[in-house]
């Protein structure tokens, strides 16, 4: 329904300068995050994901990146036509964003502590020190870190990877925001951290209400958090629809592509899994008509005309000339 969207991002296209010309990298990206849902962001590394995040959050590098076109409304509220000093009171407050990687994401010559105060007091209605303080080590208790007050004190490299990850996941909530975005928040870590860090986002959001964009490249995360998938290839988004619905029928051939590539229970032991053949085209060279083709096993004539994202069920769309026959074939 349209009266309960949180976040709606329209036509949304981002370019980055660089010695060999412009590069438009999202192009045409469109999709709506409803209240207290998880929206699954999924395709491969290069792909375009985590430049749409942060296209979200107006955080792409200056100069070389930019959105070229495009809206991205919060509760109705174009945040590409707000001022620098207008975004900085929106992220964190109202959306918020956990990065992939903690040690990039986290100062290391500053207390992991110190960070949350920080925030709080940047964006928080903390104003007293002792106060952010109290409210900090609250964080570390809600996200599940032992000895919160010792490691409060403590640096980014005395931790573990999946207390770096909560930390992250504390500062992303210090604000309570309405719209949270995890970017691959479990890359790097061990099955059981991963089941974990999973865990402690789905029941923060639970807890919170929260909106949730959940980017990754694992399928099988994607089958257990979100609600709606959004597929995306070489910048455009290629299929969305419910989770249930995309695993039990996908419609564009990539999206096929990828569920064959997951081993089975089935899988007989050493056999060799389906792969993906070719390679992404590149941003600067992109082929006329559908950016898949090139490596898509249905392609054909028709294929040389760039398919649009079309409604071809209720509730989901697919941009592919083909779609029809893959609804038909049960061979996935």
């Amino acid at each position: 329904m349209a009266s309960d969207v949180k976040l709606r991002v329209e036509d949304l296209a981002t370019e980055f300068a660089g010695e060999d010309g412009i590069a438009r990298v999202v192009d045409g990206v469109s999709f709506e995050l409803h209240a207290g849902t998880t929206l699954g962001l999924v395709g491969e590394s290069g792909c375009g994901k985590s430049v749409t995040a942060l296209s979200v959050m107006g955080l792409l590098p200056k100069p070389a990146g930019r959105i070229a076109a495009g809206r991205v409304l919060l509760d109705g509220r174009d945040l590409t036509a707000l001022a620098p000093e207008a975004m900085h009171e929106i992220r964190g407050r109202r959306i918020a964003m956990i990065f992939q990687e903690p040690m990039t994401a986290l100062n290391p010559v500053q207390r992991v502590g110190e960070q949350l105060v920080e925030t709080l007091r940047l964006h928080g209605d903390v104003g007293r020190r002792g106060e952010a303080r109290s409210r900090a080590v609250e964080l570390l208790v809600e996200v599940g870190i032992p000895a919160p007050e010792r490691r409060f004190d403590e640096y980014p490299h005395q931790l573990s990877g999946g207390m770096r990850q909560r930390v992250l996941i504390a500062i992303a909530l210090a604000c309570s925001p309405d719209v949270l975005i995890a970017d691959e928040p479990t890359t790097a870590l061990d099955v059981t951290i991963q089941a974990q860090i999973l865990e402690l986002i789905e029941r923060m959001q639970t807890q919170r209400g929260m909106s949730v964009i959940f980017i990754t490249h694992d399928l099988g995360v994607i089958a257990e958090i979100a609600d709606e998938v959004a597929v995306m290839y070489c910048g455009k988004i290629v299929e969305r629809a419910s989770v249930d619905a995309l695993f039990r029928r996908p419609l564009h051939p990539y999206t096929r592509a990828l569920l064959e590539s997951i081993p089975r229970l089935q899988t007989r032991s050493k056999a060799r899994l389906p792969v993906i053949h070719g390679m992404v085209p590149s941003p600067h060279s992109l082929p006329a008509g559908c950016r898949f083709a090139n490596r898509c096993r249905f392609a054909t004539a028709a294929c040389d005309v760039e398919p649009s994202l079309d409604e071809v069920e209720v509730g989901r769309r697919t941009a592919c000339h083909h779609w029809r026959g893959l609804a038909e074939d049960r061979a996935v």
